[in-house]
């Protein structure tokens, strides 16, 4: 393994120790806490062992790092289609769970994914299958 030859700026541990504390992504905090190690002076191997990177993924945290400051440590856009299913959305199947499904006008008195899926879609306008309510239920656990 080649030894690192990058320079970081004085600020460098501040900055890290900072962005720390104000991050609440687990993954985004992981990856400047492994940055934060390496800039203090360990290496990448002892680092990655520790924190159970690959040594690739951390290789390129810290260059990242060190060309962006703290914005390379942030995922990137993603490409593709946009969830369907938002947290506010989550969070209002799950209110609607906690209601008497006679209220809504159901024949039965427990909710089905069925039977939730057109409620929903009445009270928010998003549609969503059985299967898709079936899944954010499941992830409520």
């Amino acid at each position: 393994m080649r030894p690192l030859k990058l320079h970081f700026p004085d600020d460098a541990l501040p900055t890290l120790d900072t962005f720390l504390k104000q991050t609440k992504e687990a993954r985004v905090f992981r990856r400047a806490q492994a940055v934060r190690d390496v800039v203090k002076g360990q290496r990448l191997q002892t680092v990655s062992d520790a924190l159970s990177l690959t040594y690739s993924a951390l290789r390129k945290w810290v260059h990242r790092f060190a060309h962006q400051s703290t914005q390379g440590l942030v995922d990137r856009p993603r490409s593709g289609r946009p969830p369907t299913i938002t947290c506010e959305l989550a969070q209002h199947l799950n209110r609607l769970v906690d209601q008497d499904p006679l209220e809504h006008g159901s024949l039965h008195s427990q909710w089905s994914c069925r039977e939730l899926a057109p409620v929903l879609a009445r009270e928010t306008g998003v549609q969503l299958g059985r299967e898709s309510v079936r899944g954010v239920l499941k992830k409520k656990r």
